[in-house]
């Protein structure tokens, strides 16, 4: 299938690792030209020769700390002077730590309202008029699984990404008059150095081993595994296609059916 994004200009953020690597392979093997974007220069770059060797795309690393305004306007700004426009964003960052309400303090919620909300504001305002002035755009905004079933001891992720929600619905709505398109997308557990962290600190917790929460955690899936990077970047490349020109405001989990609700 012919997914018609070939030659598109792709901003994919916190992707040198993890699911972000995986979307940005996945859009490159579809051809789109492609900036990544993270706070190790080192492992961006040898992240972008890899993904250039085997796609063939071109692909343009640029160090960013998504907490700054500043990066935020460098990386856009250095990616229109490379590629000269900028067609598809995808948002994605890290996730902060684990913690209860009671452990958190205000300096942990400032830096995860930076990281998880205002990085996401920042990096559309800079690409928006860009995308309004081709009327075409396609705008995916990555969350969690826990935006619609909260997780323990994830108090700030939990509430956080929650507003992103939000924030894709306005948007939505705001910008289909310019053929700009706007979801979000929620991963369930998968296979990433932030899970294996989460993994070491929940069996820390709970006198568990490594082996044995990962095996509770795929046994409360119907799939009963976690997903790999790539099945969760499939549905974002779709999104970012052409073939999904009538897909605004969704809110779409790939989580094997952890979630239980009914929307």
């Amino acid at each position: 299938m012919d997914l018609g994004i070939a030659n598109r200009v792709a901003l994919v953020t916190g992707s040198s690792q993890g699911i972000g690597k995986a979307i940005a392979i996945g859009l490159a093997k579809e051809g789109a030209r492609v900036t990544i974007c993270a706070r190790n220069e080192d492992v961006l770059k040898k992240t972008a020769k890899e993904i250039a060797s085997s796609t063939g795309s071109e692909i343009l690393p640029v160090p960013a700390d998504l907490t700054s305004k500043e990066d935020i306007k460098l990386m856009v700004k250095t990616t229109m002077e490379r590629f000269g426009e900028v067609d598809i964003l995808v948002n994605n960052t890290g996730g902060p730590p684990t913690a209860l309400f009671v452990e958190t303090s205000e300096k942990d919620w400032r830096w995860t309202v930076d990281s998880l909300l205002m990085s996401v504001i920042n990096c559309c305002r800079e690409v928006i008029p860009f995308m309004k002035e081709h009327k075409w755009g396609r705008i995916i905004n990555m969350t969690s699984f826990a935006v619609k079933q909260p997780a323990e001891r994830l108090i700030l992720s939990n509430s956080i990404r929650a507003a992103v929600l939000g924030l894709t619905k306005t948007m939505s709505n705001e910008l289909a008059e310019y053929g700009i398109l706007v979801n979000a997308v929620c991963p369930g557990w998968t296979l990433t150095k932030r899970v294996e962290e989460l993994t070491k600190s929940t069996a820390e917790k709970t006198g568990k081993n490594y082996e044995e929460v990962i095996a509770e955690w795929a046994n409360s899936i119907p799939l009963k595994r976690l997903a790999k990077p790539e099945e969760i970047a499939n549905l974002v490349v779709f999104l970012a296609s052409e073939k999904a020109s009538y897909i605004t405001g969704a809110v779409m989990q790939v989580d094997g059916g952890f979630i239980k609700s009914l929307l």
